[in-house]
């Protein structure tokens, strides 16, 4: 496919340096009507974030990103901040993914950022553990010490944990430092208020268990009802196994269902037979089958399609 035989996909078409200068000088350029791909050509910032593996049409969907990619200058701009996740522990194969996701990081300034980091490792989170939270929250950079400060307090505080496992929940879930707080308080309210969970209960549940803290509400309490008031699993079972809060509901439910039928609904570690949630929700439905229900695959088959 030659490129010169598609028509321009706007009313910018080729133009002149002189004319692509007053383009980015206006704030807003129109990127509704025409994707960054047109740049291209004329941008040697594109093109070499093409190369590091930036996926163009993905950031051109983001707030202004376009805009901000088009006022950048590689050498001056660009190119330190590169190094500087690369020193934080940002892979080469992971760069263009990254700024995929954060093209936003492109426009801070280096001193703020290197400044979020200093924090991050005075609050003893070590260099592993820093590339591997930035890499799974891209946006986690972008914040303010004192919001990264506050939202720390906050989990340490609201959930009563140590130092040490504050730091543990937000490795495990970094995005906890960068989303709203607002679903996290509700969630935290659900598990206490309309659930019944005692407070060191939610800490143990949270802490093994972090994605709890952004689950949809109305999940947590269908999930919840079906395990505690219609298989009768006790609130300090849950707190044991509380992984099960993140299975489907519809595979608790069809082999719940199947125990129930062949007699072996035994959740109670009292009884010899006694069935663990973690061995409920979390093995192959062949290891489900032949292990726990001592049927055939063949007999869960027919039995799913009696519901």
């Amino acid at each position: 496919l030659d490129w010169d035989d598609i028509p321009p996909s706007s009313a910018l078409e080729v133009i002149s340096e002189e004319e692509a200068v007053q383009i980015i000088a206006e704030p807003l350029i129109p990127l509704q009507s025409s994707t960054l791909r047109d740049y291209v050509d004329h941008s040697e910032t594109l093109a070499k974030l093409i190369h590091l593996g930036v996926d163009l049409s993905q950031v051109e969907k983001r707030q202004k990103a376009g805009q901000l990619l088009l006022t950048l200058d590689f050498e001056k701009d660009v190119k330190k901040i590169l190094l500087f996740l690369k020193d934080v522990g940002i892979k080469d194969n992971q760069l263009g993914p990254f700024l995929t996701k954060n093209p936003y990081i492109l426009g801070e300034d280096l001193e703020a950022l290197e400044t979020r980091v200093a924090y991050l490792k005075s609050k003893k989170f070590g260099q592993s553990e820093i590339a591997q939270m930035v890499s799974r929250a891209p946006y986690l950079l972008l914040f303010s010490v004192e919001r990264l400060d506050n939202r720390l307090g906050f989990f340490k505080n609201e959930l009563g944990l140590s130092v040490k496992k504050t730091k543990d929940l937000v490795i495990r879930l970094p995005r906890l430092l960068t989303g709203k707080l607002e679903p996290v308080k509700e969630n935290l309210q659900v598990c206490q208020v309309e659930l019944g969970f005692q407070r060191n209960e939610i800490q143990e549940i949270v802490f093994k268990t972090p994605k709890i803290l952004t689950a949809s509400k109305k999940r947590l309490k269908q999930t919840f009802d079906y395990l505690h008031n219609i298989m009768g699993i006790p609130h300090h079972m849950l707190t044991r196994f509380p992984q099960v809060f993140n299975s489907k509901l519809l595979r608790i439910r069809e082999r719940h269902m199947f125990l129930a039928f062949l007699g072996r609904a035994q959740y109670d570690p009292a009884q010899p037979s006694y069935i663990s949630l973690d061995q409920l929700v979390s093995l192959p439905d062949e290891v489900f089958c032949t292990e726990i229900a001592k049927a055939s695959m063949k007999d869960f088959e027919n039995f799913l399609k009696t519901l």
